[in-house]
């Protein structure tokens, strides 16, 4: 049996939709799908006339998500506390049964600080429209809200979102940026500066980790293609999460990020501790040499080791059992490598996603140890707002969830990209060689973008 081109699942969609008795289904979130035929997913994402647009791929590459538009969303510009975020999570779990309804969304590094407009403290949406692909298989999905929602608008909002979904068209070619000017916040002399206040012997001994994060601002004359971009630094680093966010036409979230922050199957949860840091070899005896200095590094093992501890020690209440890697291994990316610890962990009877965000993000990975005292360093003297950077990207649903750690992320917006890279500062660390690990890190997205 054919799988329906895209048209024919269009159609057939609409029809189920005109059909549906939407006051005998029982829940208030309804979702309808279609098996269709293989797409180009980010090309069928940057081809469509609406917002917003989510795009995420498992690391794993099975699993890959584009989709459009909303149904429900809820956002939080302002302060709220960790009570408020746990009760609407709660009430978003229980509209539906249905284990394919999923929420996409982020939550920044800092939810006590002021962060991005449209991005906001934290902010997810159940789509309109989504095109799903699982292993080689696609399907597309549409979403309906009649929770508050008057029942034949809704039905009538869904079947013309459905018509005025748009054929892929080829991505436009990466092309070089021209680069007007670039800037680092903060620069190389206040970055020596934080570094010596960091590994000060009082404040080390208090603070033993502090991940210091930089913000590199390239100015151009030129409109930059988010879903190019991202389309191209996926094909450099395969076992890397994709994700992006454009909640409208003037700024997209994209990132390539290695650090998975959790993936929860039921009451089992996979997290992992990633950090520790050294470039790729130019040939294969190279590269193993420097994968083995980098298992050999105290410094960077000992980094490593702070963040698994940590994660063990914050899921342990939450479980029955939590499993660590006693030994790092290499986890390999096209221009660095990091020393990685898998964990799992089975969780006890009702506990949420939300309980797991709160236990796990930020990471040590990102933030530091002790979590507090590291994060108001950061707050108060890093000089720029990290919004999304950082923070925790992907979805949940009942049944399942995934979220990725924004590493490795670019906040595009009208002549300006806003690029990210941060460094974990330890006893021992020195200003120059963590600048230069900043610098290894951009290596792959500036490769793309300029001439470099």
């Amino acid at each position: 049996m054919s799988v329906p081109s895209l048209h024919q699942a269009i159609q057939t969609l609409i029809s189920k939709l005109k059909k549906l008795d939407i006051h005998q289904h029982g829940e208030p979130i309804i979702q309808l799908s279609e098996p269709v035929c293989p797409l180009p997913s980010i090309a069928w994402l940057a081809s469509q006339p609406s917002y917003p647009r989510v795009y995420w791929s498992g690391r794993d590459t099975q699993e890959e998500v584009a989709a459009i538009g909303s149904c429900k969303h809820f956002i939080f510009e302002d302060a709220v506390d960790d009570n408020q975020l746990s009760a609407i999570y709660q009430q978003q779990r229980s509209l539906s049964t249905n284990q394919e309804i999923r929420y996409y969304g982020g939550v920044a590094f800092d939810r006590h600080t002021d962060c991005w407009p449209e991005y906001g403290r934290a902010h997810f949406i159940l789509p309109r429209i989504e095109l799903r692909r699982s292993g080689n298989e696609y399907k597309l999905l549409v979403n309906l809200n009649i929770e508050m929602s008057e029942i034949e608008h809704e039905r009538q909002l869904a079947v013309d979102a459905l018509e005025q979904l748009a054929p892929p068209a080829p991505l436009s070619p990466p092309n070089k940026i021209n680069l007007l000017s670039r800037s680092d916040r903060p620069d190389h002399h206040r970055w020596r500066e934080l570094i010596e206040q960091i590994t000060q012997e009082k404040f080390i001994k208090q603070t033993p980790k502090v991940v210091l994060s930089r913000l590199t601002q390239l100015e151009i004359n030129e409109k930059v293609d988010p879903w190019m971009l991202l389309a191209s630094w996926q094909g450099r680093n395969h076992n890397s999460f994709q994700f992006g966010f454009q909640f409208n036409a003037d700024s997209a979230f994209i990132s390539c990020t290695p650090e998975r922050l959790y993936r929860r199957c039921q009451r089992e949860v996979f997290t992992e501790a990633l950090a520790g840091t050294t470039t790729r070899g130019l040939n294969e005896h190279e590269d193993a040499l420097l994968a083995q200095q980098l298992l050999d590094d105290s410094k960077n093992s000992h980094e490593n080791q702070l963040v698994r501890q940590h994660i063990v020690d914050a899921l342990t209440p939450l479980s029955n059992y939590v499993g660590a890697d006693e030994l790092a291994k290499i986890f390999k990316l096209s221009h660095i490598q990091h020393l990685h610890r898998s964990i799992r962990a089975e969780l006890k009877p009702g506990v949420s996603d939300f309980q797991i965000l709160q236990a796990l993000h930020p990471t040590p990975a990102v933030g530091g140890l002790p979590k507090e005292a590291a994060i108001n360093f950061i707050r108060q003297r890093e000089g720029y707002t990290r919004g999304w950077y950082a923070g925790a990207c992907g979805y949940f649903n009942k049944y399942e969830s995934e979220f990725a750690v924004a590493i490795r992320s670019a906040l595009i917006e009208p002549g300006r990209i806003n690029l990210f890279a941060g460094a974990g500062i330890v006893s021992g660390s020195e200003a120059d060689a963590e600048w230069n690990e900043l610098e290894n890190k951009l290596t792959t997205i500036m490769s793309i973008l300029t001439e470099v």
